[in-house]
């Protein structure tokens, strides 16, 4: 059995045996009865508590007139996706703020947690990455489809219509290619970081890891934004009118 940390030793411990029945009524067998809950699921769920949290705080403390620092921090993160979304989006981006934002916000939290003691970063299991890059996937297709309806698959037709069955099958593995590359940078990425700081930490266990914890927190921070970047510019291709 894989090394549980303690949240997910404590969840295991409570739902292991509701989690088992919930993925035998759908037919799945996990590997570990005992341990259904994996780190990775775990850490995820924490990343949902403490955002939910935040956000329950800052409406509930919401003010015009004495705002607190978590407001403000609030404010400065929907002004910087907001000014993201027009320059990207243009049109009506504002309805994509929100789905921006929570990517931003879940990414960064998910992997600045490999710096808490303790705790790990779920974004270091390929599984996480590749579910946020899905989610992405069938959002802007889905805008895709709501804002153009049936036009939609020119986009994947090519500008004249006799190269339509050439083009097709090298769009549809481009948009395909496009999860994979999402999947791919961010878990590369924290892997790597992670990596770095548990072998020096190992080897060293002053000084010179604090570097590398530093680089983990400017990794951590690119690969949220880089993250929300992709997703608004592939947002913006799919809702334009002019494929």
């Amino acid at each position: 059995m894989p090394t549980q940390l303690l949240f997910t030793q404590c969840l295991n411990h409570v739902f292991a045996g509701p989690v088992d029945k919930l993925l035998a009524a759908v037919h799945v067998t996990p590997k570990y009865p005992q341990a259904p809950i994996t780190n990775s699921f775990a850490m995820e769920l924490l990343v949902f508590f403490a955002l939910l949290l935040y956000f329950l705080f800052v409406r509930a403390t919401l003010s015009v007139e004495t705002p607190n620092s978590v407001q403000h921090l609030a404010e400065l993160t929907h002004e910087f996706v907001d000014d993201q979304g027009s320059q990207i989006i243009g049109h009506d981006y504002e309805r994509f703020s929100g789905f921006l934002s929570v990517v931003l916000l879940f990414i960064l939290l998910a992997n600045l947690m490999g710096l808490v003691p303790g705790l790990e970063s779920p974004t270091v299991d390929v599984a996480v990455p590749l579910g946020l890059a899905l989610v992405t996937f069938v959002y802007y297709h889905f805008h895709g489809i709501r804002v153009n309806g049936f036009g939609y698959i020119k986009q994947f037709l090519g500008p004249v219509w006799w190269i339509a069955p050439l083009m097709l099958p090298i769009e549809i593995i481009s948009h395909c290619a496009r999860v994979l590359s999402l999947t791919v940078r961010l878990y590369a990425n924290m892997f790597a970081g992670d990596l770095l700081t548990m072998a020096f930490f190992s080897l060293v266990p002053l000084g010179i890891p604090l570097l590398f914890m530093g680089l983990h927190l400017g990794v951590a921070v690119i690969q949220a934004y880089v993250f929300m970047l992709l997703a608004a510019i592939y947002l913006s291709l799919a809702v334009s009118h002019d494929h």
